[in-house]
């Protein structure tokens, strides 16, 4: 039986490796979009060959990028119960964890173009999340009966958008954030009804 105990830590290196290009990658990137793999390689503190060897083309590493992002996203989503906690808990901490998650990788989020399988198919199964939370706070009488949930989301991303372009420029806390998020989906902006 072959020793495969030498093989182990090399492949948790390479995991290491590819998260520090990937990670490094990101900032790079969100500083300069046109910057080149060896740019990046240097950032990271990696010869250009590791980056090529892991990443055949620029078109790679952004497909990696975005892969990775997304399952980090899908994540932050999961640990937020969405199916389990009470509607209301589900969306306050669903949306913080996003808006923390999504802050860590906004250039590869934001790509204009998903290629990967990968991160096609985590961005469908967040979307479907999201829509699945949704309905659960119509049912749940948070959202009006009736409401245009397809809307609903749309406002809801782009209010988490704007969350995070709030907490790049101010260092807001993503609970405080979050909080914001859902008083304005939920509550709007408008006098309140009485």
């Amino acid at each position: 039986m072959p020793d495969t105990t030498k093989e182990r830590p090399l492949r948790a290196d390479s995991e290491r490796t590819v998260r520090l290009i990937l990670e490094t990658a990101e900032r790079v990137l969100s500083e300069d979009p046109g910057a080149s793999l060896g740019q990046i390689a240097a950032a990271a503190g990696v010869a250009r060959t590791t980056v090529h060897r892991r990443f055949l083309s620029r078109e790679a590493l952004l497909d990696a990028m975005a892969s990775h992002a997304f399952r980090q996203v899908e994540e932050a989503i999961d640990a937020g119960r969405p199916e389990t906690a009470p509607p209301m808990v589900a969306l306050h901490q669903v949306t913080a964890n996003v808006i923390e998650a999504k802050s860590s990788w906004r250039f590869a989020v934001h790509q204009p173009q998903l290629r990967d399988p990968e991160a096609v198919a985590a961005h469908d199964r967040i979307f479907a999340k999201g829509m699945k939370l949704l309905e659960r706070a119509r049912d749940a009488e948070l959202l009006r009966p009736g409401a245009d949930l397809l809307w609903a989301q749309r406002v809801y991303h782009a209010l988490i958008e704007q969350a995070i372009q709030e907490r790049a420029a101010s260092g807001i806390d993503p609970d405080a954030l979050a909080a914001a998020v859902v008083d304005t989906l939920l509550s709007g902006v408008g006098p309140l009804k009485r």
